[in-house]
């Protein structure tokens, strides 16, 4: 196999992986706050061919030899947080987020034995609702749910519950305030704080599925504070977080973007798969000639 069917095979398959990228961020443009995804490539490999010495040449500034390359591969994957524009919802229970964060959910699953645990995750889909909490201790009370139903959590990690018959009211620093329909002049009843997470490096997060992030399983906790910062009132001053009552982000994913990079990217295919196609005419004509 000579080089160049080398170097367009191994082009090929990145490119590939970037076409699926592409696929997915535009499958998802209508999700609320889905963040697309960006792929960087390198070099596989690079070496030096060395050149005879006539080829040196008076007035040549350049050394003896030229890089010779053996085609490129996906690096990374990173994740765009850049912010999504907001769309009205008039629904009080529709939150979205301004700024690089996320807000942290409980979401039921079962383990290696069969049992059911919870795990901590994230999501920038403010679509929330009110669902029976399930508590015997509780029965009237209603529990603060996305739309799968998992457990949006507060800043004391539990998650929130808001009385029924109870108006809630959302601040910008993520405060609840529950408002009696019975009695519109009672007193706003604080039933907790949303709980958010400042995003310090996107690319160690990863995408579940429904809109949902996780971290790695290896990761301990106080590497994952590096990764997932909680959002305080101390360390919210500089590029604040802050959230919006009645609105929901739409998806960071321009069409005509995404449409525009998937044209250069299957030009590319083309180009490498024509170069791929050459050099086998070219190996079976080589392997035709009679001496």
């Amino acid at each position: 196999m000579n080089h160049s069917m080398i170097n367009s095979s191994v082009s090929m398959h990145a490119l590939q992986q970037k076409l699926d990228l592409l696929a997915n961020n535009m499958a998802n443009v209508n999700n609320t706050g889905y963040k697309r995804r960006e792929a960087s490539f390198q070099d596989v490999l690079t070496n030096v061919k060395q050149q005879p010495r006539g080829f040196q040449k008076e007035g040549r500034l350049t050394p003896l030899g030229y890089n010779q390359g053996w085609g490129a591969k996906l690096a990374t994957a990173q994740l765009n947080m850049s912010q999504g524009s907001l769309k009205p919802t008039s629904n009080p229970l529709d939150v979205a987020i301004e700024g690089a964060g996320l807000f942290e959910i409980s979401t039921a699953s079962v383990d290696a034995a069969g049992n059911p645990v919870r795990e901590t995750r994230w999501t920038r889909d403010g679509s929330f609702e009110l669902s029976p909490s399930g508590d015997p201790q509780n029965p009237d009370g209603l529990v603060l749910t996305t739309k799968d139903g998992h457990y949006v959590m507060g800043a004391d990690n539990n998650p929130l519950r808001v009385p029924n018959n109870h108006q809630i009211q959302i601040q910008a620093d993520g405060t609840i305030l529950a408002h009696d329909e019975a009695d519109p002049n009672a007193e706003a009843v604080p039933v907790g704080q949303i709980k958010m997470v400042r995003v310090v490096r996107p690319q160690l997060l990863q995408q579940l599925g429904d809109n949902v992030f996780g971290l790695p399983s290896d990761i301990t906790a106080q590497q994952r504070d590096d990764i997932l910062e909680p959002v305080t009132a101390g360390n919210n001053t500089v590029d604040p977080i802050t959230m919006r009552q009645g609105f929901l982000e739409q998806s960071n994913v321009s069409l005509a973007d995404e449409m525009s990079e998937l044209i250069l990217v299957q030009r590319a295919f083309q180009l490498n798969s024509r170069a791929v196609a050459s050099s086998d005419q070219m190996m079976n004509l080589a392997n035709n000639l009679r001496g």
